[in-house]
């Protein structure tokens, strides 16, 4: 299960930080992410970050962005610099982790989204 939080109303070239907690018999999380989806336009990846210290930014978001996790709080934060109001969308939370009672399957799960809005 993932909890995201965070998110709101700022102004453009304002900050906003969005994180998300998973919960449950988790052994151990392979990948988490962000995805966000503007309306009228197909969910993208924001960032994404593996179980060591890899990367990955959508260019939109390069040098604006910063993915970040703590591992023993099994926690992804999304810190926002410079938003834009293109930044305008519903961000997700995506881990892909292991649990204890079947560690060999790579489960996939989503938060409930959390709506950001940037002001122009």
């Amino acid at each position: 299960q993932l909890q995201a939080y965070g998110g709101g109303l700022v102004q453009a070239g304002g900050s906003l930080r969005v994180s998300c907690a998973a919960s449950g018999d988790i052994r151990s999380i392979n990948t988490m992410g962000w995805y966000r989806r503007a309306p009228g336009k197909e969910r993208e990846l924001v960032a994404s970050i593996s179980g060591g210290t890899s990367t990955i930014y959508a260019d939109s978001v390069k040098g604006r962005f910063t993915i970040s996790r703590e591992n023993a709080k099994s926690t992804v934060h999304l810190q926002m610099d410079q938003l834009k109001p293109e930044d305008t969308a519903v961000y997700y939370c995506n881990a892909r982790y292991r649990i204890y009672s079947d560690p060999g399957f790579l489960h996939d799960a989503w938060g409930q989204g959390t709506q950001v809005t940037v002001s122009s």
